[in-house]
């Protein structure tokens, strides 16, 4: 029976090979985009954020999911931004995929025009294709899911990622897949506590995978954060930083909602 991720994955595949661009004109759009100016650092705001005594806040700009449907369709994605910038995120985190989350490409770079906030491109990488197609439409920093990828897949995207100046986040649900991240070379991990098979969540799995994660190594925690008290819970556990989404994007102020996460205190 095939799962959330299968639909997902096997769309993103399809796509993929149906692409008809020309050969070599995403990569050389990549290197516009390098030629244009580095990449601001996405890991470098999170460690900064975290070594100022914060909880770093990656703020998610998304329309709708597949386990909530709507969350904002109408929303524009500068003023989100804005909002979240207000609010002190020291990142933003944007979807682009369309058919299951209503995003897209100009939603990334509306939102990383709005501001100085590093952007990371929330989609899923499936080929080659996409790690320069996240440089060419301007993120600063890449996803990849280690549940959606092969070892091979893994190391060969996230060192692509690298070469493009982009930060990889590498997402894990499991201690096993903590294992296969640094075997990848991540240091920039997250723990997500939606499982993607079945999409319901699990508040403790952040908790009790986050001691797999080794010093020196960053770590961010993912979904299923409603407010401060789930955020204490994470930076007690060692995290630098958490990744919200749902909780941020629906309420009535936005920037009231990553400043109350942004004071929990980490020292």
């Amino acid at each position: 029976m095939a799962t959330y991720l299968d639909h997902i994955l096997d769309a993103h595949r399809l796509a993929a090979a149906a692409d008809r661009r020309r050969p070599g004109a995403v990569q050389e759009a990549a290197e516009r985009a390098m030629a244009d100016g580095p990449t601001r650092g996405f890991r470098a705001a999170l460690v900064a954020d975290y070594a100022a005594g914060h909880l770093a806040v990656i703020a998610e700009i998304k329309r709708r999911s597949p386990s909530k449907g709507d969350l904002a369709p109408d929303l524009v994605a500068g003023r989100v931004a804005e909002a979240y910038a207000d609010g002190g995120a020291a990142a933003l985190s944007v979807l682009t995929d369309l058919d299951f989350f209503g995003g897209s490409p100009d939603d990334l770079q509306e939102a990383r025009s709005a501001g100085e906030q590093p952007v990371l491109r929330k989609d899923f990488t499936v080929v080659e294709s996409d790690v320069f197609d996240a440089r060419a439409m301007g993120a600063d920093a890449l996803l990849l899911i280690v549940a959606a990828l092969d070892d091979h897949e893994l190391a060969d995207f996230a060192s692509l990622g690298a070469e493009l100046g982009l930060d990889v986040l590498v997402e894990t649900h499991d201690e096993r897949e903590v294992e296969r991240a640094l075997e990848a070379g991540a240091d920039l991990i997250g723990v997500n506590q939606r499982d993607l098979v079945s999409f319901e969540l699990d508040t403790a799995r952040a908790v009790r995978v986050g001691p797999e994660i080794p010093d020196g190594v960053v770590r961010v925690a993912e979904s299923g954060i409603g407010g401060p008290d789930d955020a204490r819970l994470l930076a007690d556990a060692g995290y630098h930083a958490v990744l919200v989404g749902e909780s941020l994007i629906t309420t009535d102020d936005r920037a009231a909602a990553v400043a109350a996460l942004r004071a929990v205190r980490t020292a």
